[in-house]
C-alpha cells in the first residue's frame, strides 16, 4: 500500500529541521513537557490547502498529538481566521511549528493562485492546470494543492505519459513522427506540442488526439482548434498568466497549463501562537 499523501515528504523535513534536537526548547526545562495549545492563524485572504499535512507533521512527533481543524480544506479564508488547532506538549508543538508552517503555507498560495485562474476562466468550458516546474521533492503536495483550488492534475511524471516536445521533435529530425508514436507504451497517454502548423499537420496525421500549442497566441490556438476538430483536445501552454488565462478559454483551449501555479505561488500569511493549555 502507497504511504499516505505527504508521509515522506513530512518525515524528510522533519529530518532536516532536526525537530527531535531543539536546543532551544530544552532550555524550557519543565515547561516544555507541559501540554499547550498552537493555534494556526490567517493573516490575510486566500485558500486552505495542506491541513491535513499538518496533521502528519504533529502525528510524526506524538501519536497523541491532537488536532482540531476548524477551516475547511478548499475554502476561503479572511484575517484572523483560525485554521486548525493542534493540543500537545509544547515541546512537541514547538518542534512541528516551523515544519508545518513551511507546508501550510506553501499548499495555501499554491491553492490560492489555482482559484483564481479556475475563476477566471469560470463559465467557459476550459480547466486549469499545472505543469512539472515544482519544487523538487514536493510535486505530489504541489498537485495536490492545484486540485485543492480547483485545477485539474496533469502528467506528474516523465513515466505517466508521452509529451513528445520541442527537443523530440529536434532531435527526430526527418523521421516519422507516426511511426515512433507507435511504439509507445500501451495505455499511456500521448500529447504532443506544437510550434506551427506544420507539426499540427504531422500530429494530426499521426491520430495523436491531444495536441499542446505552446507559446502561441490566443487567435492562433482557436485557429488550431478549429483546425483539429472536436475530437481533438487542444492544450494551450506557454508563459500564460492568470489575466490571459481567459482569452485561452474563449479561444476553445480545453486545458490551460500555468506553470505559475506551482513555480511562482506566492507563501500565504500564516502564523502559529502556542500557549499553555
Amino acid at each position: 500500500m502507497a504511504d499516505p499523501l505527504g508521509l515522506a515528504e513530512v518525515r524528510r523535513a522533519l529530518e532536516e529541521d532536526r525537530a527531535r534536537e531543539d536546543v532551544t526548547t530544552r532550555l524550557l526545562g519543565a515547561a516544555a513537557g507541559r501540554p499547550a495549545s498552537a493555534a494556526f492563524v490567517a493573516e490575510g485572504r486566500f485558500v486552505v490547502a495542506g491541513l491535513p499535512i499538518v496533521g502528519r507533521v504533529y502525528a510524526e512527533l506524538d501519536r497523541d498529538a491532537c488536532l482540531e481543524p476548524v477551516a475547511r480544506e478548499g475554502g476561503w479564508v479572511e484575517p484572523g481566521a483560525l485554521l486548525v488547532r493542534v493540543r500537545a506538549a509544547a515541546v512537541t508543538l514547538l518542534a512541528g511549528e516551523r515544519v508545518a508552517l513551511n507546508f501550510l503555507q506553501r499548499l495555501c498560495g499554491v491553492a490560492t493562485l489555482t482559484r483564481r485562474a479556475v475563476e477566471a476562466v469560470a463559465g467557459t468550458a476550459a480547466r486549469i492546470t499545472h505543469t512539472r516546474k515544482t519544487t523538487p521533492g514536493l510535486r505530489a503536495l504541489e498537485r495536490y494543492a492545484v486540485t485543492v483550488g480547483g485545477g485539474v492534475a496533469n502528467r506528474g511524471s516523465l513515466a505517466e505519459a508521452v509529451l513528445w516536445k520541442d527537443n523530440h521533435w529536434a532531435l527526430l529530425g526527418a523521421g516519422d513522427l507516426a511511426a515512433v508514436l507507435a511504439t509507445a507504451p500501451p495505455g499511456v497517454p500521448v500529447v504532443v506540442e506544437v510550434e506551427d502548423e506544420a507539426q499540427l499537420e504531422q500530429a494530426l496525421a499521426a491520430g495523436v488526439r491531444h495536441v499542446l500549442a505552446d507559446n502561441q497566441p490566443p487567435e492562433r490556438v482557436a485557429a488550431w482548434v478549429r483546425r483539429a476538430g472536436p475530437g481533438v483536445t487542444v492544450q494551450a501552454s506557454g508563459g500564460i498568466t492568470i489575466e490571459g488565462a481567459r482569452d485561452y478559454a474563449r479561444a476553445g483551449a480545453a486545458l490551460i497549463s500555468i506553470g505559475a501555479l506551482t513555480h511562482s505561488a506566492p507563501a500565504a500569511p500564516i502564523r502559529c501562537d502556542i500557549h499553555e493549555a
